[in-house]
């Protein structure tokens, strides 16, 4: 049939479907079809005649003859925006759950291997062993957001084939659950943990008003490998905010201008925040210039972040450089961070070879193996100079893939930069450097 006939046609149906709505008459419906489908814009064999007549002539004087090409122009294929829509915000918000989700496992395999090497962790961040987080709990609580997670995208993909209006609003609704949860008064779903996140972030925002305590500073490291979750959380508050679930404009949220200076400021935020609490403890500390050398590894990762954005709006030879130069000089700094400040690696007079003296795990390449994951996870920034040509979804779960990865860099990351503090109390968090051993929550595991 004719493209236009089936347009016609189409469009009478969703009529008839309204009218149904309206009047509840469906017998006057399926008559009110039938006639549809024997009018002669419907059925008429002139009209196939005439569309068979254009295609030739169109095939004859611009595709040399070519069906497949000319039926491209004649009868292009509509690209579904809606549901792609529909994919992308779903999508992000899918992601930015699986994100949280993934850091809290690896949290939890960082328990579980504290625990097992009787590194004392509550003691190191001053948690108190009976409301602290266990392994089991940080699984527990791994699992149930991926699988709330799971449901919301069941029930949003079942709502939409269902017409329902307003079926995108899910995930909206369920980042709302979540904060909602966060915030709960009453004792459930870990209050005092939820709490105590709520008490760290405060300290962390305000850097400069608190005093910097070894959970603060953790915790604020973790934020750094979180930048994609914080600006997935940009994007859906403003597609929700402003009301773009109903009329699909998803352009709103993503290529204006406030929204591209709100996305710059959300990447520097972290590093922005780490850097305050380096200069705290420098003035705290007697103006130790190990805080001011910590300061400005952060400060050296916002500028290489500010040319990436500015190399992301103008791709030219001159910025391709500049990124290459400023993200590798970042990367050289976190490395040696890395490496001999925060794991105490690297050492040449240290009797296990290039290691540190004390070690808790015997098998001593791990050591080596670890160094080497940590050098290729933070290289992931050589993909934004590569210039992939590929399409929104796969760069969506190209930028999913590159997020997970910082996150299991950090998660990785969090087990020697702990294991070095209850050696050599490298961060000078406590007055002593002997940390007693979890004897006792050994035994009541």
């Amino acid at each position: 049939m004719d493209g236009s006939s089936s347009l016609n046609v189409k469009a009478f149906t969703k009529i008839l479907k309204k009218f149904v709505k309206v009047s509840e008459q469906q017998r006057a419906t399926d008559l009110f079809s039938e006639k549809v489908k024997r009018s002669p814009f419907s059925s008429s064999d002139k009209v196939l005649q005439l569309a068979d007549e254009v295609e030739c002539i169109f095939m004859k004087h611009f595709t040399g003859n070519d069906r497949k090409v000319a039926m491209k122009y004649l009868k292009p294929q509509q690209p579904r925006n809606t549901h792609m829509i529909t994919f992308l915000v779903c999508s992000r918000a899918l992601f930015m759950f699986a994100l949280i989700s993934l850091h809290i496992f690896l949290y939890g395999c960082n328990l579980f291997m504290w625990k097992n090497t009787r590194i004392n962790h509550n003691f190191i961040f001053d948690f108190s062993s009976n409301t602290a987080l266990t392994h089991r709990d940080a699984f527990l609580m791994s699992a149930s957001i991926m699988c709330t997670v799971v449901a919301a995208l069941v029930i949003n993909l079942f709502l939409k084939n269902a017409g329902v209006a307003y079926a995108n609003a899910l995930p909206g609704a369920l980042l709302l659950l979540s904060t909602g949860v966060l915030f709960c008064p009453f004792d459930i779903f870990y209050r005092s943990t939820r709490y105590c996140f709520m008490r760290v972030m405060r300290n962390i925002i305000f850097s400069p008003f608190y005093k910097v305590l070894m959970a603060d500073f953790f915790m604020a490291d973790q934020l750094t490998s979180q930048i994609p979750l914080l600006r997935h959380m940009e994007f859906t508050a403003c597609y929700f905010m402003a009301g773009s679930f109903r009329t699909h404009p998803y352009e709103t949220c993503t290529s204006g201008q406030q929204y591209k200076h709100l996305a710059y400021v959300i990447s520097f935020l972290p590093y922005f925040w780490r850097a305050l609490q380096c200069l705290r403890r420098y003035l705290e500390e007697g103006h130790d210039i190990n805080q001011l050398a910590n300061a400005g590894k952060y400060v050296s990762a916002m500028v290489a972040a500010a040319v990436r954005f500015k190399y992301a709006a103008t791709p030219t030879p001159f910025w391709v450089w500049m990124v290459i130069i400023s993200s590798s000089g970042a990367t050289i700094y976190q490395l040696y961070w890395d490496f001999v400040k925060d794991w105490g690696f690297l050492n040449p007079k240290s009797k296990n070879r290039w290691l540190r003296n004390e070690l808790i795990l015997k098998n001593k390449s791990i050591y080596y193996v670890s160094m080497m994951l940590n050098l290729a996870l933070r290289l992931a920034w050589t993909e934004s100079v590569m210039k992939i040509h590929i399409g929104k979804v796969e760069s969506r779960l190209l930028d999913f893939s590159l997020a997970s990865l910082e996150i299991i860099r950090r998660g990785h990351w969090n087990f020697y930069r702990l294991e070095n503090e209850h050696l050599n109390n490298v961060g000078k968090f406590r007055a002593v450097k002997t940390v007693p051993l979890p004897f006792r929550e050994l035994e009541t595991d």
